[in-house]
């Protein structure tokens, strides 16, 4: 009888631009999903977002988690993806507030970016009054709902929906998205 060769399996390295575990587990989750074949060995480093504590509009907020993968490439070299996950708020055509997420994804190697924003949510007054008075989103949260550090639990989302939508749910589709053109590389190739 052969002896059938164990496949070695390479280990891909990911730096997420944030020392939230809530973000951290949400990558580490959604790499495991969408590249199944690979094992990943996934950290987060608290990276400078270059942008507001409360991002305001989808350019800003977009802008702060390519900041936080450029900031991390430059601090910590030699991984194979970089993550960088931003919440913003934007007020829409009816006046109210909304909260959202982008979600951007180096792949070092090839310079390929992948990216997504999250689904909307629209603010109660009283998160949209601490907002607009200068408190950023996840302090409003922990105000308005008595909370400690939310931002590293729940969220907000979690508070508005009794945690049937956790953040790090929140955060799950648009990150698994983001992954899409590293599982569908031909489908992303560009072809001029």
């Amino acid at each position: 009888k052969k002896k059938k060769k164990k496949m070695s399996v390479d280990l891909a390295r990911v730096v997420v631009g944030s020392a939230n575990p809530v973000k951290i587990d949400c990558m580490r989750d959604s790499f495991a999903l969408m590249l199944p074949e690979f094992s990943f060995e996934v950290s987060g480093v608290d990276a400078a977002s270059g942008v507001r504590d409360q991002p305001v509009g989808d350019e800003e907020t977009k802008q702060g988690a390519l900041n936080r993968i450029q900031w991390c490439r430059d601090k910590v070299p030699g991984a194979d993806y970089y993550c960088g996950l931003e919440g913003g708020v934007a007020v829409n055509a009816a006046g109210e507030m909304e909260c959202f997420a982008w979600i951007v994804v180096l792949e070092a190697k090839t310079n390929t970016y992948g990216q997504a924003k999250s689904a909307t949510c629209t603010l109660p007054a009283a998160l949209k009054k601490l907002v607009e008075q200068g408190t950023e989103l996840g302090h409003a949260n922990d105000i308005v709902f008595k909370k400690h550090n939310s931002k590293q639990g729940s969220g907000m989302v979690g508070s508005l929906t009794g945690d049937v939508i956790t953040r790090k749910l929140y955060y799950q589709q648009p990150a698994l998205l983001a992954l899409a053109p590293f599982r569908n590389r031909a489908l992303y190739a560009d072809h001029d």
